[in-house]
């Protein structure tokens, strides 16, 4: 069973929805809506979420968590939960350790001995260990921030500005560090993406369309970058090329609310009332409690009572 929207997910953690869908995406939580039929996320999927958001919130940078999480996935693949069982050491350190059978571990795999020194503090014997082991580069295709490419460098940066990209205050900063992934890694498609979003939220939209165009040139089905080219489209007046982008959106993500929004509304705008019911309809199945669920009960009572499903 599923309780919660992305966008509920997005308010609750107060994480933009790109961010989630970027960690998805990028496997750093691998069991998330992985039901094809599933159409949000459930109450486990919320606390695992929350880890990953604590863990951020106590200055733990994203990629240490990242490899920390293959090195133990890769080491305990039985493991239930790897990401409730990895911690922080202590209120002083970042280091990272798992809890694993009631022992405490690297990630990595090296037993740590716990104790209690004379003032209270816990130490470990083993202070001298670097924070895991090679077991974390095993398997899974990606390679360690450690390696120095330009690749992980530019997630590094583009982990910056999601970071930076959530108040306005903090713009000109975000687009810094977009560009500088970008510098890195031109062909990052997920830094235009985010880099467009910045741009447009500033007005700079003829700016906001390139880099929207940019990362689709990259990655054709990037829900968010056609959701967004959609919405600069719409605005120029080009509804039918937006109505492309958002169906190719909605391709990629039938589970979007906004996108049943916008859909909605644009083909109420082009004067197609069916697949603008249908729209409706699915909006109240994803998100009944959303702030437009008022809105498309509204138009539903409006609309002939006739079956109006399937597509147009």
């Amino acid at each position: 069973m599923t309780d919660y929207s992305l966008g509920d997910v997005a308010r609750i953690l107060k994480v933009s929805p790109g961010r989630l869908r970027y960690w998805q995406r990028t496997e750093l939580i691998e069991a998330i809506a992985s039901n094809p039929e599933d159409e949000g996320y459930g109450f486990r999927d919320l606390v695992v979420l929350r880890a990953i958001v604590s863990l951020l919130d106590r200055g733990i940078p994203l990629q240490r968590i990242r490899r920390n999480l293959e090195a133990v996935r890769d080491r305990l693949p039985d493991l239930d939960d790897p990401v409730a069982a990895l911690r922080v050491w202590d209120e002083t350190s970042p280091r990272l350790v798992v809890r694993n059978e009631g022992r405490l571990e690297e990630p990595g795999g090296q037993l740590l001995l716990e104790f209690e020194a004379a003032d209270g503090p816990r130490v470990d014997a083993e202070a001298a260990l670097v924070e895991f082991g090679p077991a974390a580069s095993r398997g899974r295709g990606r390679r360690s921030v450690d390696a120095g490419t330009s690749v992980d460098e530019a997630l590094v940066w583009f982990e910056r500005g999601c970071e930076l990209d959530v108040d306005p205050g903090n713009w000109s900063s975000a687009i810094e560090a977009y560009e500088k992934a970008l510098e890195l890694e031109p062909d990052y498609a997920d830094a235009y993406c985010n880099l467009g979003a910045v741009r447009y939220n500033q007005g700079q939209h003829s700016e906001a369309r390139r880099a929207f165009e940019a990362c689709l040139a990259r990655e054709a089905d990037h829900v968010e970058a056609n959701f967004n080219l959609a919405n600069v489209l719409e605005e120029e007046g080009d509804d039918e090329g937006a109505l492309a982008h958002y169906r190719r959106a909605l391709t990629a993500d039938p589970h979007y609310p906004d996108l049943h929004i916008n859909l909605a509304l644009l083909y109420e705008k082009l004067g197609r009332a069916r697949p603008a019911i249908d729209h409706w309809r699915r909006l109240l199945q994803l998100d009944p409690q959303g702030s437009w669920a008022e809105v498309a009960r509204a138009r539903l009572e409006k609309a002939p009572h006739r079956s109006l499903s399937g597509p147009e």
